[in-house]
């Protein structure tokens, strides 16, 4: 399963999302994901509108709501184009998927065609909005990057049979090839049945590397940003993968496992060290960035609607 992850790289433009899809389908991918991401649930919170610093330690980023809200608004999809979205990926052989990021988008997501959704790794722990997932749709992908074991674990309890998949991923991007861990495929194989990773790598750096030794370790589904365009032309970009590399990675995965690892082993005799550790304390970037991004959607209280939502798609994980 190679998911061509085309996130906001069609910068709002149907008429290039169309080439990408095209071209996904033609190198390789067998999904094709975009991002369901609508500028009216961005939440205004004080702590990141100049950022939170002690004794020269960074407590909270900044990333000021109104300078996101415009950037975020000019790269929408619409929700009818959404539903054009999935009938091209299915006319040229791709699963269409998307990213929810609210439960209020959930009934239309499903109602224009989706029935494989993902779950990003800061909603792993967003357990109704999980509930409400697994009741609308067929197949539901979840990143884990930004959650901890015990959280990704109560997840796994609530979805049951459909779960597709839990993915590993760092939360740090571009993704330092030393920080990879891919050792963690093993500890989610404990609690799934199918695995994969999510590639945040920088391509110019470090190629497919990251990509191929999660093949090699049998991953089951592997996730890359896609981009036709040059890596500049895009926020995302430096970590997309072009058509060519897409290809060469579609072509790795039909490989048998035991081919990759000879592969592997032939032509990046050092790749084991990208394994590391099946359990890790998240870096202090990570910690930073599970803090702004869990929350920066969220579904809206109609009785406090004042233009800017409250969060409340994620609740703590119960204590035993």
């Amino acid at each position: 399963m190679i998911i061509a992850e085309f996130c906001q790289n069609h910068n709002g433009d149907f008429g290039l999302l169309t080439k990408m899809v095209e071209s996904a389908a033609e190198n390789g991918a067998t999904h094709g994901k975009i991002q369901a991401i609508f500028a009216e649930n961005v939440s205004f919170r004080p702590q990141f509108e100049e950022g939170l610093s002690e004794n020269g330690k960074i407590l909270s980023i900044k990333r000021p709501y109104k300078e996101e809200y415009d950037r975020l608004k000019g790269l929408e999809i619409s929700v009818q184009q959404m539903g054009l979205f999935c009938e091209l990926c299915r006319s040229v052989g791709l699963e269409p998927m998307t990213t929810c990021f609210a439960r209020d988008n959930i009934p239309e997501l499903s109602n224009v065609g989706f029935s494989a959704i993902k779950v990003a790794s800061y909603d792993c722990a967003s357990y109704q909005m999980l509930r409400e997932l697994k009741e609308a749709f067929d197949q539901i992908v979840v990143s884990t990057g930004a959650a901890f074991d015990n959280e990704i674990e109560y997840a796994a309890n609530i979805l049951g049979d459909s779960l597709v998949a839990f993915l590993h991923c760092v939360t740090i991007y571009p993704t330092p090839i030393h920080e990879l861990h891919l050792a963690r495929l093993e500890y989610l194989r404990s609690i799934s049945d199918r695995v994969g990773f999510s590639d945040h790598s920088l391509v110019a750096r470090d190629g497919l590397i990251g990509s191929k030794a999660a093949l090699a370790l049998g991953a089951d589904v592997v996730e890359r940003h896609f981009t036709v365009l040059s890596p500049g032309k895009t926020k995302d970009g430096p970590v997309s993968i072009n058509p060519g590399e897409l290809k060469e990675l579609a072509d790795f995965a039909k490989k048998t496992t035991e081919e990759r690892v000879d592969y592997m082993d032939q032509t990046i005799p050092d790749w084991r060290r990208l394994i590391g550790h099946q359990h890790r304390r998240l870096t202090d970037e990570e910690l930073l960035n599970r803090d702004y991004y869990r929350g920066r959607f969220a579904s809206r209280r109609p009785q406090t609607d004042k233009g800017r939502p409250m969060i409340f798609n994620w609740e703590e994980i119960p204590l035993e």
